[in-house]
Order: structure tokens, then sequence, then C-alpha cells
């Protein structure tokens, strides 16, 4: 059914994420006389923020410096280190305490809120709405977007729209990113990022849930991170894994096969690890190295790698050959293995693209194509590494969006 009369607003944010009722709370405080609404096309909103952080909503990450913050980010490091100088984690911090919700720091970095639960932020972000005369409206899904003369024009499922100023804040919707097109906008295509590796490899197949610091690189190519890496059932997930993942989404979105390399023992040098190797032979001559898992290697990891390099349970330290070390030091430091095949991470799924960067101004996170046009959160071609940081980019270009709406 669609009225004759368009309702008219000030400001119409498109999406009911985290970017959008950011956006929306904080221009409402900033001019309260304006009328906004925010539509969303689902029945529910903030569902992202519902399941991140496996239900406790990772808000942020304890980096407090611009530039140490952006290399989080395999898209959107350059642009985001302005916007970060203007509104980034303390600001974050500061805002959801001034409002009632305290956030604690995990061991790892990451932030949650003390409550350990999402709909925390949720009620929040609802409350503050309602509060401030917000209008959300769920079910429309926005059909058109055009811009005449002054204003902009929004056709719905139900009904249209008229507003001074619009934000898109859709997140990774392919639809909204052929009308943004339409508009004269240039999107880098979708792909995965943040996925873990399929691996079947008899090395790791009895070691689900055994975790360690590790450095993965990707073969033939200049990638590497290293963190937490844990053995599933599937093969290999962790932050070590799902950082390499985000860095290479661009290269590994159309392989379903490749090859890493995984260095077991990060905190040593390769030389370091053979001498290490030499004197348990000569120290240890009448032990077996199957009892006792060396360089703080998880014991089933430690003799799996034993058993890769041909050393069973009955050879002892002083038995071992010359090619049995050098092969157990390769498999302690540069160990190959066989990637078939990736999973999305489900607690975090984020896809790389989006709007070109170059065609938005990061000081207001405004259009640089169309006038009164703003653009936040994963519209836009920008994506991290997980621990909170995607959510950053939300409520950064959220607010600085909602302080260029309510600009005089």
């Amino acid at each position: 059914m669609t009225f004759l009369e368009p309702l008219s607003f000030d400001i119409v944010i498109i999406g009911g994420g985290a970017a959008g009722f950011f956006a929306a709370i904080n221009a409402a405080e900033m001019a309260p006389e304006a009328k906004i609404c925010i539509l969303e096309r689902g029945k529910d909103v903030l569902n992202k923020v519902r399941i991140s952080g496996g239900g406790r909503c990772n808000v942020t990450h304890a980096e407090f410096l611009p530039k140490e913050l952006t290399r989080n980010y395999p898209r959107g490091e350059k642009e985001l280190r302005g916007p970060f100088h203007s509104f980034m984690t303390g600001d974050t911090i500061e805002w959801f305490e001034k409002r009632g919700v305290p956030l604690k720091i995990e061991e790892d970095g990451r932030m949650f809120p003390e409550s350990n639960s999402s709909e925390t932020i949720i009620d929040l972000f609802l409350q503050e709405s309602k509060r401030l005369k917000i209008e959300l409206l769920t079910k429309r899904a926005v059909q058109g977007l055009q811009q005449k003369n002054d204003h902009w024009e929004i056709s719905t499922s139900q009904e249209n729209f008229v507003a001074k100023k619009v934000m898109i804040a859709t997140g990774s919707n392919p639809k909204m990113w052929n009308l943004l097109q339409d508009l004269g906008h240039s999107i880098v295509p979708g792909v995965p990022s943040l996925f873990t590796f399929n691996i079947s490899d008899k090395r790791i197949k009895d070691l689900p849930g055994v975790a360690t610091n590790a450095v993965v690189k990707l073969k033939r190519t200049k990638l590497g991170t290293s963190g937490p890496l844990l053995i599933t059932h599937w093969g290999m997930s962790g932050p070590a894994i799902l950082k390499l993942s985000a860095w290479g989404a661009r290269e590994l979105s159309d392989k379903k096969n490749f090859e890493i390399e995984v260095n077991w023992l990060p905190e040593i040098s390769s030389e370091e690890v053979e001498a290490e190797l030499l004197r348990l032979k000569k120290e240890n001559a009448k032990q077996f190295p199957h009892k006792y898992a060396q360089f703080e290697l998880p014991k089933r990891l430690w003799q799996s790698l034993l058993n890769a390099s041909g050393i069973d349970a009955e050879i002892r330290w002083a038995d071992l050959n010359k090619q049995q070390l050098e092969e157990l030091q390769q498999q302690l430091t540069g160990g190959s293995f066989q990637v078939h095949g990736k999973s999305t991470f489900k607690e975090e799924f984020v896809t790389a693209g989006g709007v070109e960067l170059k065609e938005v101004n990061f000081k207001t996170f405004e259009s640089k194509v169309c006038k009164n046009l703003f653009l936040a959160g994963e519209v836009l071609n920008i994506d991290a590494i997980t621990g909170g940081f995607n959510f950053q980019n939300a409520w950064t270009g959220g607010y600085l969006a909602a302080q260029a709406m309510t600009a005089l």
C-alpha cells in the first residue's frame, strides 16, 4: 500500500544495525528538534549486535592509539586514521558508561559489557531511541532512492519518505550496493572475510581443542599473521587463522585449495630450536622424547609432531639421527598444511567489499558523489579482523556522520 503523501523527516537512516542506531541516537542528542527515523528491512533490528562475541557483544578493543588501532583493518587502515583521532575507543567506553553500560577489558584486549550480554547493548539502543523520539520502522525494504533538488525521496515496500539527509548503514547488502551504484558510486565486489580453514591432516586429526600461539603464513605470498591458533574438528581456527583470512580475503576469494605454513614456536628462531634439540639429545640421552613435551607445547601436539618426524614412542633422545632431528625442527617451525575449503566464522561474519573509499569524505562520512548522503559501517569497503574492531568502525562512522548531519 502506498500513501499519496510521503512521510517527511529531517534525517532518514537506512539500516537498523550498530552504525545506524549509533548515528540516530547521537544525531537526536545533537539536534533535539530534528525529526529522525530508522528504516529496517527485517522484522528485527541489531541482529549482528545480538550474536557478536557469542552473544556477549564485543563492543570494541582496548587499543588507544589511532595509528595502532588502524592496523587491524585490512581495508580502511589509511582512511580511518583521521576519524579515529575524532572518535575512538576511549570515546566509545565513555559513551556507554555515561548511559549506564560499563565495559570490561578481557585478557586479549576485547571489550564487552560488564553484564556479559549483548541484550544490554540492544536494550540501551532501543531505550535511547524511544527517549529521543526516533521513529523505528521495521519491514521497510528500500526499493528506490533518488535525490530531487534539496531533498531525498525514498520508496519502500510499504510507504514513501522524503528527507533532507539520508544515511545508509545497511552493511554488506548487495541490493543497497546496487542502489548506490545507480546513484554513481563505485562498488568493490564483496568477498568473505574472517573464515576458518578446513584441513584434513593426520598431524592434527586427533587434536581438536588444542590451542597454542603460532605464526601462520600463506605460502607463495608475503601474507603472515601470529596469535593463538585453535585446532578444530574440521581444521584450524583461532585469531591467527582469522587474521590471515581477513588480510588474505581478496587473494583467497577464488581459491578452494591453498597451502599454509605453521610455525608452532613463534618466540624463538629456527637456529635456537636446532641448538635446543641438540642439547636435549645430549643431556636427556636416556629419556624418551614422547614422555615430556618440550618448548612449552601442548603434550598431544608435541607427540603428534614427533610422530610426523618419524620418531615413535620407543625411541630415546640419544638414538635420534640427523634426519629425524632436521625433520622435527621443520615440523616445529615450518610445517606445511594443505587447506581444502573455508568455513564461515559464525560469530562475526564479515564481508570485504562495498563503496569505494575514495568516494567518501572521512571527516564527515558524507558521499563525495551525492550531497547529503552519508555512509557508515560495512556498507563501505572497510572491514577488520576479529576482536571488536568492526564495531569500533561502526561507532566512529555513526558518530561523525551524526555530527555532520546535524551541523548548521
